[in-house]
């Protein structure tokens, strides 16, 4: 990788997509990818999904978390880090074990393994081959590779177009191989339950929807929650310094060097980057007191990121009915990161009262702010300060 310059500024870049097939985009399609810039992406509507809930009270978390491990069969801990000279967890073989490790271990576990051992024994996953799927993304990472060597010419012949940011411009160029050349997408049925407006729309009836399966088998489809993942997954297999950060109803991206630092929406067709600043207004405001309280805006640890995924296979389990099984997934995200308060309230909420909602055999919607925002709010969403258009409306997580 070339010498990183600090810095990003002006409007974000965005390419052009002209359906070139999987052996390679066409040079004039590379060409395009700095001069068609802008409008067209601009148009393209990212859906997002609640990834945790807030407003619930604190006391009814502390309720219903004291002294509830031992009261939810099956319920998996993270010890914590082994004494130095431990053997490291590189491979481990399913979820029991993952959580069985400790936390210097799961800090060495690839995000992508992590994100699809928390996808085993969901509906949609029957078929799920862990080995597969990772193996896929290695040969993607390989390809995403040569094409953005093959290009970084570009970048070096006028760092302006790409606002004078190497990272951006390889990011850039990982959503356009995606699109065009794996056919990525989001999955349009979630986006039409979305844009309707219903609450029964079954958002995580579906493992692949919502884990790394969905995007990496042949449906190459997936979600908010899926998306951002891939990213950071296949980045990181290119010594890319990606981290996973959440805001309020929202999941996102972040480039994090020693020289250049910028957040990153790739759940559309292209790619726009911003501040932090964007994301308190959007999708939803957060005060101080949120990001305080829900670790909004920071970094991923990556026992953070593990509990994301928790807190997503638990949605799921609710989805389908199995409520204990629900409830043992959000306790054990509660568990490895007891600072943000988000886990312990969808652990509360998922009990509840009575606590003869644990027989419950009907499914039931994870809790949110909202199922969406509905058609008329889309207009009150703040335009992008690095972006020609208006910002991709939110729809929900």
């Amino acid at each position: 990788m070339g010498t990183m310059l600090p810095g990003t500024s002006g409007g974000a870049a965005t390419p052009s997509i002209s359906g070139a097939e999987v052996t390679g985009m066409s040079e004039q399609s590379r060409a395009d990818l700095s001069s068609h810039r802008g409008d067209s992406w601009a148009r393209v509507a990212t859906r997002y999904r609640v990834l945790v809930l807030v407003g619930l009270g604190a006391a009814a978390v502390a309720a219903v978390c004291w002294g509830l491990s031992g009261h939810i069969p099956g319920s998996p801990r993270l010890r914590p880090a082994p004494a130095a000279g431990a053997i490291a967890l590189q491979s481990p073989a399913n979820l029991d074990e993952l959580l069985g490790a400790g936390t210097g271990q799961v800090a060495r576990c690839d995000i992508a393994l992590m994100n699809l051992l928390c996808a085993q024994g969901l509906p949609g996953a029957e078929r799920l081959d862990c080995n597969e799927c990772l193996a896929t993304l290695d040969r993607w990472a390989g390809h995403i590779k040569s094409e953005t060597d093959r290009h970084l010419y570009r970048y070096e012949a006028n760092p302006a177009e790409f606002d004078n940011s190497e990272g951006y411009f390889r990011m850039l160029m990982m959503s356009v191989v995606l699109y065009e050349d794996f056919s990525i997408r989001y999955n349009p049925e979630r986006i039409a339950g979305l844009a309707a407006g219903r609450s029964d729309d079954r958002f995580f009836a579906d493992s692949r929807d919502i884990f790394l399966h969905g995007l990496s088998g042949r449906q190459r489809m997936g979600t908010c929650s899926s998306m951002p993942v891939l990213y950071v997954a296949l980045g990181r297999r290119l010594g890319y310094p990606l981290k996973l950060v959440t805001t309020k109803s929202h999941l996102f991206l972040r480039w994090e060097s020693a020289t250049e630092r910028f957040n990153l929406e790739a759940t559309g067709k292209g790619m726009n980057h911003y501040d932090d600043e964007h994301f308190k207004h959007w999708p939803f405001a957060v005060t101080e007191h949120d990001i305080k309280m829900d670790g909004y805006l920071r970094s991923l640890t990556p026992v953070e990121e593990l509990a994301v995924f928790l807190s997503l296979r638990g949605h799921c389990l609710r989805e389908a009915g199995r409520i204990q099984e629900a409830a043992s997934a959000y306790l054990a995200a509660a568990g490895l990161a007891p600072a943000s308060r988000a886990y312990g309230l969808l652990l509360a909420d998922t009990l509840g009262a009575p606590r003869a909602s644990l027989q419950a055999s009907a499914p039931r919607r994870p809790p949110s702010l909202s199922p969406g925002l509905l058609p008329e709010a889309l207009d009150s969403a703040p335009p992008s300060r690095l972006s020609p258009g208006r910002n991709p409306p939110a729809r929900g997580y």
